[in-house]
């Protein structure tokens, strides 16, 4: 660019005999016959300064014939015909350039771009091109979290929601818990060499490590109903329940006639039930024993999600509204998933870091009258 300029200032001196055209015609010609594709209005005289070509390079294989369905769905953890019509309708509108400058990656490539970053949580390619487009499509399909996720929100689905929890819990004993509408827990996703502006230690959650504390409610086959992706990982599982959205509409009685499932780290309320710490009698027992039944589908949940998407279990290393727009486009996925019947080869070699089970931290608060009301309801199906 150096030389273009000092070129271009020795040509001024020559503005009397020669024209604009002749001019830019010179210059070019002077360096070695390169070829510019864009020109600069940086010049008093209103006079385009020829600007070097960018360099591109495409890999010239197409994902769609290099692979076979197999090893695309390894990939790229969708099928071929999930991505092209299932996801990618949804979605292109909002990556489609108005024009063709810069040589703009198409949409389709781009959401498989994304789509193995959140495979393996790493760059191919360059990482600022990468990154960009990481958010681009993460925030495109978190868009649709409110047509993906959400609460059963006709009599019939709920009822259909309900009776399948019924299922879920019945086991030997035959007995199921009644009007269960989720599951409820938290899951560690975990964050790596993120910039935290001096406040990384909110983020150290008890196992160690940085992450985001994300609360999620689950249906009877594993798909989210509500997500909340944004607390860092030191937050305690019931502080971030009681500050959500999912417990002002319980509270609030939006949402009525049925209660979730959690584990020992929530409060028992009237909305929510959760096991006996130390039970005594074998009413007390059974409850737990159907209660644990009826939960497990959540944590079977998390496994499939990390599973799929072992981004969120090897680390993302995005910036912290990056971070959580992709824990929230994974749960879009994940749900897609499901709907399109995309499940994941059995035999797949993606591993998922394991981390130390430990117990869950006892609630911040307890009112009373949810013991009360779990109480009633042992008496009323255990005995």
């Amino acid at each position: 660019m150096e030389n273009i300029i000092d070129l271009y200032d020795r040509m001024n001196a020559l503005e009397d005999r020669m024209d604009l055209h002749d001019r830019i015609m010179a210059i070019m010609a002077r360096l070695d016959k390169h070829e510019y594709n864009e020109l600069d209005d940086n010049d008093e005289e209103g006079v385009r300064v020829p600007r070097a070509p960018k360099r591109y390079l495409r890999d010239g294989e197409n994902p769609f014939e290099f692979y076979s369905e197999v090893e695309f769905k390894c990939r790229f953890r969708f099928s071929k015909d999930c991505v092209m019509y299932g996801i990618l309708p949804r979605i292109e509108a909002a990556l489609v350039k108005v024009n063709n400058r810069g040589l703009p990656i198409p949409p389709v490539m781009q959401l498989l771009v994304c789509l193995r970053f959140y495979a393996t949580a790493s760059f191919h390619i360059s990482q600022s091109t990468v990154s960009r487009i990481i958010f681009r499509i993460s925030v495109a399909i978190g868009s649709l979290i409110y047509d993906v996720i959400k609460m059963p929100a006709t009599e019939e689905a709920m009822i259909a929601n309900r009776n399948s929890f019924r299922d879920l819990g019945a086991g030997r004993e035959g007995i199921g818990l009644p009007d269960i509408d989720g599951a409820i827990d938290c899951t560690h996703v975990r964050l790596v060499h993120t910039k935290f502006a001096e406040l990384q230690e909110i983020y150290r959650n008890r196992k160690g490590y940085f992450s985001l504390n994300v609360q999620a409610v689950v249906g009877p086959n594993m798909e989210f109903l509500d997500i909340v992706p944004e607390w860092p990982g030191s937050n305690h599982d019931s502080r971030i329940f009681q500050t959500s959205r999912i417990f002002m509409r319980y509270h609030e009685r939006q949402l009525t006639g049925g209660t979730l499932v959690g584990d020992a780290g929530y409060p028992c309320l009237p909305f929510i039930l959760t096991p006996i710490a130390n039970p005594i009698t074998n009413a007390q027992e059974r409850y737990n024993n159907v209660q644990s039944r009826t939960r497990i589908t959540i944590e079977r949940a998390f496994g499939v999600w990390k599973r799929r998407f072992p981004c969120l279990s090897r680390g993302l290393g995005t910036k912290l509204l990056c971070s959580t727009t992709i824990v929230v486009a994974c749960a879009v996925l994940h749900n897609l998933a499901i709907t399109l019947d995309n499940a994941l080869p059995q035999d797949d070699e993606i591993e998922v870091e394991e981390e130390p089970d430990l117990p869950p931290q006892p609630p911040h608060w307890q009112p009373g009258e949810g013991i009360a009301v779990r109480g009633a309801l042992i008496e009323r199906l255990f005995h």
